[in-house]
């Protein structure tokens, strides 16, 4: 049982007190299904991000270059880009890839290719489940794309030709601006069925290609799982990063091999199917905060490594983004304003450790949508048959907020390091955010308010202290936006329609005109004596504000 709410929580913003720059490193988005990319609802959700413009956003997607139908279903897709005729020779098709990076450049957006996974006909049949010399379709899927090639030479060649065209097509100035990354997540057995010591040939053979098609293209890995300290995942990333380090490149023979960025992921927790519905905890703020800051421990061994971007290729509150209500009701919590609370308080977590350690470090979150379910189907999404859910809302908020962040402090602060069990079962929330001024004349504020328990509920006062105001206008007007139960909230208002799986006309316009970024209050004059605002409000747990302060 969670400690009760605090009525009263101060949160002082130093307005003159600068503390560097904000790095707006939220801007990287993924998901499995690369086909979906290109439907009009992928289309029409990429539209979405590229109107931020806050500043372009990454993305990245699964099986680019696996073999099948080149349609997209719950975590699988294809694009047939390598194939072997019946004499064995190679033979590209850059087809499906050039629609899914012509789509993601249309909307203003850049790629993050994740190289991967093995094409059926580069797949090793050694590791074939039932000793068979061939795969089929079936075999492929379960088994066939998570192999080794068959060839390292024959998948430099599919890299190099893969970097080559997109130079041809793209220009150099716009693909040395991309990453390339090997893989995802090679220490789980479903994804990678070879060792590490082949992982790492892969990577000097893919990295050796990219560099030969293109020296200024950027090169990393390992996109592995959560490092935690004595588990499989953490030895993998350092044993990959010891091998770029120090390690004889089986490609060039040379000693290491290029990285220019370091990738892994952090996940909050996990869920299955439970076709009864129980109970289970919810996602863990202090695992994603203790497993990055163990990452980063291991990247510092290798001071070189230490300097260099590293992007959390996901980070997310849990696992499975197909999976939903219907499968786990655990993870209806994805609808709910409660993901919002939950992304804030753990990108602020991790970018304020980042930022203490002079460390480059970008975040991805591993959503996007499904062609096809039902209305809130709780997978891991930002919209949902076109309607926008509350988590997107937050990316909104975030692409309204400065690039110079000033001083912020709150008595509600919470450091999930100190929590006695994984999700702060004894604490009160944490009530936290950060400060930004958007040139002389604009100061953004979002602040959190978030419980690891879904089921807590209440609001606490927020007394609001700005210090230091010195905006370039007389008069000054607050606009007051807001994430919770009421506001910016399609679910909400899907709940009150009577949860139709496929709303249809006046139904869906009431839901869809309750998906978009709204006022808290409408906007109001505000007062600065002595160079000091001071302004108090509720704040529900499970919930975002964004204050902006601007001239009239």
């Amino acid at each position: 049982m969670s400690k009760p709410l605090p009525e009263q929580v101060t949160i002082t913003v130093d307005a003159g007190q600068w503390v560097g720059e904000l790095p707006h490193n939220w801007t990287y988005i993924g998901y499995d299904e690369i086909n979906y990319t290109y439907t009009p609802e992928g289309q029409e959700l990429l539209a979405k991000f590229g109107q931020m413009q806050e500043q372009p956003y990454y993305v990245r997607a699964h099986h680019l270059l696996c073999t099948g139908n080149c349609h997209g279903f719950y975590k699988w897709g294809s694009t047939n880009a390598y194939l072997e005729d019946e004499a064995g020779n190679p033979l590209y098709d850059w087809t499906f890839v050039d629609l899914t990076l012509d789509t993601i450049l249309q909307y203003g957006c850049k790629p993050f290719v994740e190289l991967g996974f093995m094409p059926l006909h580069l797949a090793d049949t050694a590791y074939h489940p039932t000793g068979q010399a061939s795969w089929t379709p079936r075999d492929y899927q379960a088994v066939g794309f998570a192999c080794p090639p068959k060839d390292y030479q024959r998948w430099y060649d599919l890299i190099f030709h893969l970097v080559r065209h997109c130079l041809e097509r793209y220009g150099r100035e716009q693909v040395q601006t991309w990453y390339w990354e090997l893989w995802n997540e090679p220490d789980l057995d479903y994804y990678w069925k070879g060792t590490i010591d082949q992982f790492n040939q892969l990577y000097d053979y893919t990295a050796a290609a990219v560099k030969a098609a293109c020296p200024d293209a950027r090169v990393g890995g390992p996109a592995t799982t959560n490092p935690a300290r004595g588990k499989p995942s953490a030895a993998y990333l350092e044993a990959f990063l010891a091998h770029c380090a120090n390690g004889t490149n089986a490609c060039t023979g040379e000693t290491g091999a290029p990285l220019d960025f370091v990738t892994f992921h952090v996940k909050g927790g996990g869920y299955r199917a439970d076709p009864l519905h129980r109970k289970q905890p919810p996602p863990s703020m202090q695992q994603i905060v203790r497993d990055t800051q163990t990452g980063y421990e291991i990247i510092s061994q290798y001071p070189a490594y230490r300097q260099l971007e590293c992007i959390l290729s996901e980070i997310d509150p849990d696992g499975w983004a197909a999976g939903g209500a219907w499968d786990n009701i655990n993870l209806n919590f994805r609808n709910t304003p409660y993901y919002a609370s939950y992304v804030a308080a753990a990108f602020d977590k991790v970018s304020r450790f980042a930022r203490q350690q002079d460390w480059d470090l970008r975040l991805l979150s591993w959503a996007f949508m499904f062609v096809g379910e039902r209305c809130f189907e709780g997978t891991r999404t930002f919209s949902t048959q076109g309607i926008d859910k509350p988590i997107l809302n937050l990316f909104r908020m975030y692409a309204r907020l400065g690039t110079q962040a000033v001083r912020l402090t709150s008595s509600g602060a919470k450091d999930p390091l100190l929590y006695a069990d994984k999700w702060g079962s004894a604490e009160a929330p944490d009530i936290d955010g950060v400060a930004t001024l958007a040139g002389s004349r604009k100061l953004v504020i979002l602040i959190y308010h978030h419980h690891d328990d879904w089921d807590v509920q209440g609001e606490s006062t927020i007394n609001l202290r700005i210090e230091q105001v010195a905006l370039a206008a007389d008069e000054l007007v607050l606009k007051h936006y807001r994430v919770d139960d009421a506001h910016s909230n399609a679910y909400a208002e899907w709940v009150r329609q009577g949860q139709p799986m496929y709303p249809a006309g006046g139904q869906r316009d009431a839901i869809k005109q309750r998906d978009g970024l709204e006022l808290c209050e409408p906007p109001r004059s505000i007062r600065v004596q002595d160079g000091v605002i001071e302004w108090q409000f509720q704040l529900p747990v499970h919930a975002v504000s964004l204050l902006e302060i601007a001239a009239r």
